[in-house]
């Protein structure tokens, strides 16, 4: 009994701090975000081994199928300039495979929960495009606002970050 409640206290705990972490996050820059390992996400605890120590070691990037291409970018920044607070505003990267292999785009990974990405989830062809869509939510935001999400493909220099800026009006 003693060794259950333990187990749950721990489990508390360590979701509270995953919690905390992830609002931090929100407010940082995106370049302390890419940069912050100490990040960890963690399963309920049921078992002993559940109560092991975090290492802080980022996650593995995704791995991406086939074999690497070159791609070029309509754009990798965008600027939504004024917009209201709650609106809810979008914007589409083109993305073209110039190498000599099918592109695969394995994972779009926003930097925050405000963001959620849609992308081509087929391989595009050489010489072929794709798109990758980033929505936007502005609820919890005042001001100057930069935001990233980072695109994982098999390509040499991945990933690739795509950025946007917004002034939220009040």
């Amino acid at each position: 009994m003693k060794k259950t409640l333990s187990i749950i206290a721990l489990s508390i705990i360590g979701f509270g701090l995953v919690s905390c972490k992830k609002e931090n996050k929100e407010t940082q820059s995106p370049e302390a975000v890419a940069t912050d390992s100490t990040a960890a996400v963690g399963t309920p605890a049921t078992t002993d081994s559940a109560a092991a120590s975090v290492t802080g070691e980022a996650p593995a990037a995704p791995v991406s199928n086939g074999p690497s291409t070159s791609i070029a970018l309509s754009e990798s920044n965008f600027d939504f300039g004024k917009i209201k607070k709650g609106d809810k505003v979008e914007h589409v990267y083109e993305i073209t495979n110039t190498g000599k292999n099918p592109l695969v785009i394995s994972e779009v990974k926003p930097g925050c929960g405000c963001t959620a990405p849609d992308f081509t989830k087929e391989p595009i062809m050489p010489g072929k495009k794709g798109k990758i869509t980033l929505h936007f939510d502005s609820s919890n935001f005042d001001g100057n606002v930069q935001k990233y999400a980072d695109v994982f493909a098999n390509v040499d220099k991945a990933p690739i970050k795509l950025t946007f800026t917004a002034n939220i009006q009040p």
